[in-house]
């Protein structure tokens, strides 16, 4: 997920604030014009989107939108979810929640319990969306599933929740792969979490690979 930069083709480091408490950042993210996320006590400004981003988050969430069970709902963008165990809140680019969800307060708008999140990578971003964001997603107990997705290539990177705690990966490439998400029942094609983005088809391939998200 993309952060602020005064020029959009030189990334920097995201803006940070003051050490404040999640209480203090939450009141202060409700009534901001531009999002933010916390981590551990600290804030870190993001950005818009660049159109790719934008293309590819829109056809995760509309497809698992029309596909999911009833007891599933997919949110998009402006929905926050809070990790308790690493003191963090964060916006993933698409979540999934199943059966009651539940949030922090009555406002609605930081959730505790997804079942699913994706990330779509970016340049500035993709070194935190392996590391502080993927440890703090991985200590939320209800989350099974964590999903990184490239903007540059037909690669998606699915990292399941095991039965030892382990997060072993299924990396997918090429437009005619299927990516499965058993914890929410539903399939995907690259081709449709690409399209009007990636035309171009390489070969599909679907294999386990080692974590590199550690």
């Amino acid at each position: 997920m993309p952060t602020a930069t005064d020029d959009p083709t030189r990334p920097r480091e995201p803006a940070r604030y003051g050490r404040v408490t999640p209480q203090a950042y939450l009141v202060r993210e409700r009534a901001a014009e531009y999002r933010s996320e916390y981590f551990d006590g600290e804030i870190e400004a993001m950005a818009g989107a660049p159109e790719p981003h934008v293309i590819i988050s829109g056809n995760i969430f509309g497809h698992l939108f029309s596909r999911l069970p009833p007891a599933c709902r997919a949110m998009q963008t402006e929905m926050k979810v809070r990790s308790e165990a690493a003191n963090a809140t964060m916006y993933p680019d698409v979540l999934v929640a199943c059966g009651e969800r539940r949030y922090i307060d009555q406002r609605q708008d930081v959730l505790k319990n997804p079942v699913v999140v994706f990330e779509v990578l970016s340049p500035s971003t993709e070194r935190k969306d392996r590391t502080t964001k993927a440890s703090a997603y991985r200590l939320i107990e209800s989350l099974q599933a964590h999903v990184l997705v490239s903007q540059k290539e037909p690669r998606v990177e699915v990292y399941a929740r095991a039965d030892d705690g382990s997060w072993p990966c299924t990396l997918y490439q090429g437009l005619d792969a299927i990516i499965r998400l058993e914890a929410i029942g539903c399939s995907l094609s690259l081709a449709e979490i690409y399209r009007d983005v990636l035309t171009a088809p390489p070969s599909a391939t679907a294999e386990e690979v080692q974590d590199v998200s550690r």
